[in-house]
């Protein structure tokens, strides 16, 4: 790019943009990163430079930038429509791909509903849960549990049950009361044990159901990952136990794949790991390879006749978003669907994924990582002061920050969470790349964390 048309294009962002998750202060202290062309699994900036984008562009990209069958799929649709009101209406992307759904989610999950992001996906799980109850006699069912240091959007209702409070707690008043549960993290437990974090973790929720089901309609939860709480990763038990509880105290069990889904966790989706199948389930970023925006909340055929009945009666779901079902994303999402099959992903993920977890423990020569974790195409590593005593870096240290600036001079993009460090690969990242990934960021450790050896 041209130098005079690149800093024209800094200085109009400077000016005009306030970006998400940013403190714009910081950004305005340096050059932002211009990014010029995404392909395969990196980030190409105006000056030519190549970057890893290993955190999958916000968790969303799965076959890898520029994938040429979905492109020339959107193309296709394009040519025939490119938005529809999905209220009245219906279109052949929308109704192929709510059957490929189906199809691949866990048994039971019958119905489609399509919005637009993460987040709206998880608000139509909660009034649907909510409006089933008040509908089915049991209208003393109002509120809803959430599992500690969840995330779940950023909308008012995601946010109402969610519980990182560097991201929420400014908006607690504006927020509905709901009930919060331990989360099943293994660094709970003294010995670290994930089975026994489980354990417990699921004990505080019998207690929870045993003194409020009758208040409660729905239980949230990130299968397997934590994601923005920390990527804290826990016993399939924990899942299959909060099912079984769930199922005995008449409460729904949603289940927020909106980060795992679609092989991120080295199964199709989360659940699978525990073989349980929710009351509802929520799926976004991968659902189109993270081309498009496109959300559905999946639900059961029980919960789905609650709502159908004379249009006097006002059962109707009346809940839409201007580009619900929009075709030109649901047809990218019908192709990454058949990538998957065609391109045998799921067996490449478990292939790699393997590697990553061996090459990763590269990192343990530094005494200020701790609590190194893997889950499919997911490595993640805490940073301590001193990781003998527990003691964590001040906030005021940025040291996360600290090693995403170094990472940029390495060819990684590497967005840390406060003092996580974590990959979230795409899924068609080959050996070779985690090999050099790996490396790099070994060369950023020696020149941020203070005591290294191999």
């Amino acid at each position: 790019m041209d130098p005079k048309e690149k800093e024209r294009l800094l200085q109009a962002d400077r000016r005009y943009v306030w970006h998400p998750f940013t403190q714009m202060k910081d950004y305005a202290e340096r050059d932002p990163i211009l990014i010029e062309k995404a392909e395969g699994v990196y980030l190409f900036d105006a000056d030519g430079n190549r970057y890893y984008d290993t955190n999958s562009s916000w968790w969303v990209n799965v076959h890898g930038h520029a994938h040429p069958r979905i492109r020339e799929a959107i193309e296709k649709q394009l040519r025939q429509a490119d938005h529809v009101m999905f209220a009245g209406l219906t279109h052949r992307p929308g109704i192929e791909l709510a059957e490929r759904l189906v199809q691949v989610t866990p048994q039971g999950l019958d119905k489609v509903f399509y919005s637009d992001n993460g987040s709206t996906s998880v608000e139509v799980a909660l009034k649907m849960s909510f409006q089933y109850w008040q509908q089915s006699g049991r209208a003393g069912k109002t509120k809803f549990a959430f599992v500690e240091n969840s995330y779940h959007g950023d909308t008012i209702g995601a946010v109402s049950v969610g519980s990182v409070d560097q991201y929420f707690s400014v908006f607690r008043p504006l927020l509905f009361a709901a009930f919060g549960v331990p989360s099943p993290d293994p660094r709970n437990d003294p010995n670290g044990d994930a089975e026994t974090s489980a354990a417990a973790a699921l004990e505080a929720v019998r207690a929870l159901f045993a003194a409020s089901a009758d208040q409660i309609a729905a239980i949230i939860v990130e299968p397997m990952l934590q994601a923005a709480g920390g990527m804290i990763m826990y016993a399939a038990s924990y899942l299959q136990g909060l099912r079984q509880l769930c199922s005995e105290y008449d409460v729904h069990l949603i289940a927020d794949e909106v980060a795992v889904g679609f092989g991120r966790t080295g199964r199709m989706f989360g659940c699978n790991h525990a073989g349980i199948s929710p009351d509802f389930m929520c799926l976004s970023k991968g659902l189109t390879a993270g081309v498009l925006p496109l959300s559905v909340t999946m639900t059961t055929a029980a919960v789905f006749d609650a709502f159908y009945d004379d249009y006097a009666k006002l059962k109707t779901f009346t809940h839409g978003h201007s580009f619900t079902g929009n075709p030109l994303s649901a047809a990218a999402a019908l192709e990454s669907l058949q990538i998957l099959e065609d391109e045998r992903v799921l067996e490449h993920v478990e292939e790699v994924s393997a590697h990553l977890s061996e090459r990763v423990l590269r990192f343990q020569a530094f005494q200020g990582v701790a609590h190194l974790r893997t889950l499919g195409m997911v490595a993640a590593f805490d940073l301590y002061k001193d990781a003998a005593l527990g003691a964590r870096y001040a906030l005021e240290d940025r040291m996360g920050f600290h090693i995403y600036l170094e990472g940029l001079n390495e060819g990684l993009f590497l967005r840390p969470l406060g003092d996580t460090i974590y990959y979230w690969l795409p899924l068609c990242t080959t050996k070779a790349q985690i090999d050099d990934i790996v490396e790099r960021t070994f060369r950023v450790l020696r020149r941020v964390l203070p005591s290294a050896g191999e």
